[in-house]
């Protein structure tokens, strides 16, 4: 039995754009523009560029390998098993968090109606709204389960809906025409360059709508077509929607309003809940604004959810193929051909690890611990792209060497941008997550592929303390920052891509992954 090729160019970019529209848009923004102030804008554009830097390799490895969870397998082909198993477990750790996030923000836009759900002072959730939480999660499976067909035709609906209103929300924010805030209290920059850098870790979380897209690469009509398109086009997509909330956000910003303080950027954390909804709540003549920012603060994290809860179950499945885990998570369910059991065993695991994890946890800290994963696991990418390079196999992409060498640096940066204590506490999740699975289901060869890789998180570890996690810092950001990108492209890309495995062993990969699969 096969995966079902159902989804074309546009069903793809609708699931690349509706799964990254979401949580990240509507709660980034006020954690953002605490850090950088108007420049928040300019933090969604840094973090558009960067990450287009990084949707480039996808392009071309996921036209080379057009396999469920790819993003996933790609590392196994050019550094082998050990790499391969730090590589998927970074996107696991990533993909097991975003369902919980989304799933908390819809009972968070479920809490307006019902406010028992929040603690109005923290933001935190109350143990009904924590429990609710983990109902949601398992509402999210009916649109995984079905097969692929029946979760296309919900993801075009819904999601296309789903985007439509959140323009149009948007557009609603930015006529209250507050425009002063972008000038005024400070000026555009208040905390200057460093507060961009800091801001933009929490907009990463939001344009990993991209990542989901080659992971449904096997479930394409024309994957050699399809993969480069769809993600060129829902990252220009989700980066137009981004710099459109940014600006809405600032638009409509009424400090005596929300009751903070003008000009008092750090306090705008302190806003319970969703911040367009605590704006908007007093606006009496804007009643359609605020029923459609309730819509959206409800749909918008929940199609985001399941999106991601099909994602994270075709990770389960790749690593599966990989021999990671339990063979049993790479059978299909025979009537709906998706992989059933890594469904609902993700399901399950996801709520687990996230709750126990983080027991109280807030938006803002889930988000960061999941960026600092995801992007310990893109770093591999732009490597094996470039070792196939080496390997003689053709690239897709032209200027890819370039791409790919900054896609290297950028996921290195923010990594670091995320700071202390969120980098060690994602590489310990990681370690004991890697160490585990690998005794556990005996992953042998490749560990001298792998030093590079063990060496650069262990770096950007120690950065992360130096600049942030020491009581006095010995190094600024902007410092740190410098040296990370340097140290990066100059060292440790090199380094890894001269570890890639000899072409012998590369075809051998390539071989039994097309009998296993």
């Amino acid at each position: 039995m096969e995966l079902k090729k159902r989804l074309s160019t546009l069903d793809l970019i609708i699931l690349g754009i509706g799964g990254a529209v979401g949580t990240g848009v509507l709660f980034s923004n006020a954690g953002m523009t605490e850090l950088a102030g108007p420049g928040v804008v300019l933090a969604w554009l840094v973090g558009g560029i960067f990450y287009a830097f990084i949707g480039f390799t996808y392009v071309e490895l996921s036209q080379a390998f057009p396999e469920a969870g790819g993003p996933s397998r790609y590392s196994v082909y050019t550094h082998g098993r050990v790499t391969n198993l730090i590589n998927a477990f970074s996107d696991l750790i990533w993909y097991l968090f975003v369902p919980p996030i989304e799933a908390l923000a819809t009972v968070e836009g479920l809490n307006y109606f019902y406010p028992h759900f929040v603690f109005p002072t923290t933001g935190l959730p109350t143990p009904l709204g924590a429990v609710s939480g983990a109902i949601v999660m398992f509402m999210f499976l009916p649109f995984n389960y079905y097969g692929i067909r029946w979760f296309r035709d919900a993801t075009d609906w819904v999601g296309g809906i789903k985007l439509v209103l959140y323009v149009l929300v948007a557009i609603g924010f930015i006529s209250f025409a507050h425009f002063g805030n972008f000038s005024l209290h400070g000026g555009f920059v208040p905390f200057g360059i460093s507060g961009v850098f800091a801001a933009i870790p929490l907009a990463m979380f939001a344009f990993g709508g991209i990542r989901v897209i080659p992971d449904y690469a096997e479930e394409s009509k024309d994957a050699k077509n399809s993969m480069g398109r769809s993600i060129i086009i829902t990252l220009i997509g989700q980066t137009v929607v981004y710099i459109l909330f940014a600006v809405a956000f600032l638009a409509s910003l009424n400090w005596a309003q929300v009751h903070i303080p003008t000009g008092d950027w750090a306090k705008l954390t302190t806003l319970p809940g969703n911040p367009f909804l605590a704006i908007v709540s007093g606006k009496s003549n804007m009643a359609w604004l605020l029923v459609a920012t309730v819509i959206i603060a409800i749909i918008g994290p929940f199609v985001t959810g399941y999106i991601y809860q099909g994602g994270g179950s075709r990770v389960l499945f790749a690593m599966a193929r990989t021999g990671f885990v339990s063979r049993q998570l790479k059978d299909l369910n025979a009537q709906f051909a998706i992989p059933g059991w890594s469904l609902l065993v993700f399901a399950v695991v996801g709520a687990i690890v996230a709750y126990i994890s983080n027991p109280y946890p807030t938006i803002y800290s889930l988000i960061t611990d999941a960026v600092v994963a995801g992007y310990l696991g893109f770093a591999v990418n732009p490597v094996a792209m470039l070792a196939l390079r080496r390997q003689g196999r053709r690239g897709s992409v032209r200027g890819g060497t370039v791409l790919a060498t900054l896609a290297f640096g950028a996921a290195g940066l923010i990594a670091f941008w995320s700071g202390w204590p969120s980098v060690p506490y994602a590489v310990a999740l990681l370690a004991v997550g890697s160490i585990v699975f690998g005794a556990v289901y005996h992953v042998r060869g490749g560990f001298k592929n792998a030093i590079w890789y063990i060496a650069f998180i262990l770096f950007l570890t120690a950065m992360t303390y130096i600049n942030s996690g020491m009581a006095k810092p010995l190094i600024t950001l902007d410092q740190g920052s410098i040296i990370v990108a340097v140290v990066s492209m100059a060292v440790f890309l090199p380094w890894g891509v001269a570890s890639r495995l000899p072409q012998t062993q590369t075809d051998e990969e390539v071989a039994m992954a097309s009998e296993a699969s």
